[in-house]
């Protein structure tokens, strides 16, 4: 009988536990792509075409640490406008975790845009790109690859437009903020 008890109050501290601790932003991701607020997609690295760009040696390094895009749009409503806002909030309480490191803020004529990072600061594994607009609502851009260098990400631009990527596989979240 005392192994009962010991063992629903295990049970009950693992379940409070995972309750009460903090949302990662892949667990929100995750829990989300269901919700028909959300579009969820991922797109793979090799469909923005670079190894067909002549690119330098430092582009080929950044091109090389990137691994691939998942994204994770809320499209705003009228019907939904309390849920935008509840949604909005979290993935800022989310992305306030002090492991997040600010590279920059954004004022776009789109809206506004906070551009973080997890890992070294030589050797980053996520970048995470949070976009907001009142009115169309928001996406959540988080880019993945393996060591990626910070000095090297202007780079990975600059190879994006030498390619012939024309946009192919992102038109999920074209639609999202097009009236």
């Amino acid at each position: 009988m005392k192994n009962i008890y010991q063992s629903i109050s295990l049970l009950c501290l693992v379940l409070f536990t995972a309750c009460t601790s903090e949302q990662s932003l892949q667990g929100y991701f995750v829990a989300n792509t269901e919700n028909p607020n959300f579009i969820s997609f991922g797109v793979p690295a090799s469909i923005l075409e670079l190894d067909k760009a002549a690119l330098s040696p430092i582009e080929n390094e950044a091109i090389s640490s990137l691994r691939k895009l998942d994204i994770l749009a809320f499209k705003k409503t009228a019907a939904n406008d309390a849920e935008y806002a509840l949604e909005k909030t979290k993935v800022k309480a989310i992305l306030k975790n002090e492991d997040f490191v600010e590279l920059m803020k954004m004022n776009t004529p789109y809206g506004k845009a906070t551009v973080k990072y997890l890992g070294d600061d030589d050797a980053i594994d996520e970048v995470v790109i949070f976009g907001d607009n009142k009115e169309k609502g928001f996406a959540v851009i988080r880019v993945l690859g393996n060591n990626m260098n910070p000095a090297n990400m202007l780079q990975l631009l600059q190879a994006v437009q030498k390619s012939d990527y024309d946009g192919a596989g992102l038109e999920k979240l074209g639609s999202l903020f097009k009236d």
